[in-house]
């Protein structure tokens, strides 16, 4: 049975969206006219919330309500309204740090569990920009700074240890949504389980996967170091749909799976996807030239993501006044201790990128033999076929758990991509 959401709460309809919305005077005001002028569509496109746009004579709001249960898989999965109100402080808490980077928060209504945010139009979600073969030249640059700023300001490095206890008393709260991280990323795709979506041709992988001990003491290794390693305040789901972008603005979206973790859990999920989209590109049709050219900005857009961050996250950390616990500048002042914290700073991204690394491989097996796969794959509509793009990135992740060591750096792992290619459905005969 599913367990009722405290009242007020109800499951909002277009008219249910249209009252509330006229109750909020910053609402009416953005959409102009009467509410019997306003135009309500459902938009919603993930695998959680209802998400509504709403527009009126003066402008629009989108309007995004937290569901009882999994929207994809109705009443049989119950699931937190509570999540919402994470999301929320999320926006709320890293709002002086990236803006313009991520839409306004108008309203959040802790009853009904529904945020009225800045719509954003017109942008498209990346990811089914970058399936129809759309480029956003900006939009990696963009989600990078993105990080960064979020990474840097949450850390230790940034705020007292009081505010950093704070925001991870805050969030160990999201303990709904973190069971779904635990599960769906870091446990099923190695086991045997009802949620996995393992297609025929790939069932080969998916027993390999759960047969390799070395590789899932790796996924062990990274899972312990999730739950444990407080570093910053993640995003939780940082991939290409969770991105709104036009050739020049991008905004990152969809926070509710917001934890203090480990800083190379964002940055390995966005690489995942871009490298997904690499492998799936030559499935989605085109002229043999026009796909080389696109995978090739891809294969870019993979080493400018994480040059990006890197760079933006060393700047900050140079030009921001010292006010974190974690490294007191009094212990730095002379020349030699400058020195050495600028090599400190170094280690300390490197060692992001070695998270980066491992997470990345593991995102990348989630998409394909876990549940809640993505619209890069499964647009290619011959099974077979699409079973060759993944089965390469599947020998990909294999060999970044496996031989993290190989991969020092982002030049690495781009030079790493057409290695894989073609793996083919059998993984005792792809490279390792």
């Amino acid at each position: 049975m599913l367990d009722k959401p405290p009242s007020p709460y109800r499951i909002f309809t277009d008219r249910d969206v249209v009252d509330h919305l006229a109750d909020l005077p910053e609402a009416r005001e953005r959409l102009g006219g009467a509410p019997r002028d306003w135009r309500v569509r459902d938009v919603a496109d993930g695998n959680l919330n209802a998400v509504f746009l709403v527009d009126g004579p003066d402008g629009g709001v989108c309007v995004k309500q937290a569901l009882p249960y999994v929207r994809v898989a109705g009443e049989s999965w119950p699931l937190d309204v509570n999540r919402a109100s994470f999301e929320a402080a999320y926006t709320a808490r890293l709002a002086p740090h990236v803006k313009g980077l991520a839409p306004k928060l108008h309203h959040y209504d802790p009853g009904r569990f529904v945020l009225v945010m800045e719509k954003l139009e017109p942008h498209v979600i990346l990811r089914k920009g970058l399936i129809a073969g759309e480029r956003f030249p900006d939009a990696v640059r963009h989600v990078a700074e993105y990080v960064a700023q979020a990474a840097f300001h949450t850390s230790d490095l940034a705020v007292p240890f009081e505010t950093k206890a704070a925001d991870v008393a805050l969030f160990a709260q999201n303990r709904a949504l973190q069971r779904i991280t635990v599960d769906l990323v870091f446990t099923d795709p190695y086991v045997e389980v009802w949620r996995n979506k393992v297609a025929p041709p790939l069932e080969p992988w998916a027993a390999a996967l759960r047969a390799d001990v070395a590789l899932k003491t790796r996924v062990a290794e990274l899972r312990l170091r999730y739950l444990t390693h407080a570093q910053s305040l993640l995003h939780g789901d940082l991939h290409s749909g969770s991105v709104m972008a036009t050739p020049d603005d991008t905004r990152v979206i969809d926070g509710e799976f917001a934890w203090v973790g480990p800083t190379g859990f964002d940055v390995g999920d966005f690489l995942a996807h871009l490298v997904m989209a690499w492998y799936a590109k030559p499935f989605h049709g085109g002229a043999p030239e026009a796909i080389v050219r696109y995978r090739d900005a891809l294969a870019g857009d993979v080493a400018t993501f994480w040059l990006t961050f890197r760079r933006r996250f060393l700047e900050i950390w140079r030009d921001a006044e010292a006010a974190g616990d974690g490294l007191p500048p009094a212990h730095f002042a002379d020349p030699a201790g400058r020195a050495r914290l600028e090599t400190f700073r170094q280690s300390y991204v490197d060692a992001i990128f070695r998270d980066a690394v491992g997470y990345c491989a593991i995102k990348i097996v989630r998409r394909i033999v876990g549940f809640a796969q993505i619209a890069d794959f499964l647009v290619i509509e011959d099974v077979g076929r699409r079973a060759e793009a993944q089965g390469g990135a599947l020998a990909l992740s294999r060999a970044l758990l496996k031989r993290p060591e190989a991969f020092a750096d982002i030049a690495d792992l781009v030079a790493a991509l057409p290695a894989f290619e073609g793996a083919g459905l059998d993984p005792k005969r792809a490279p390792q």
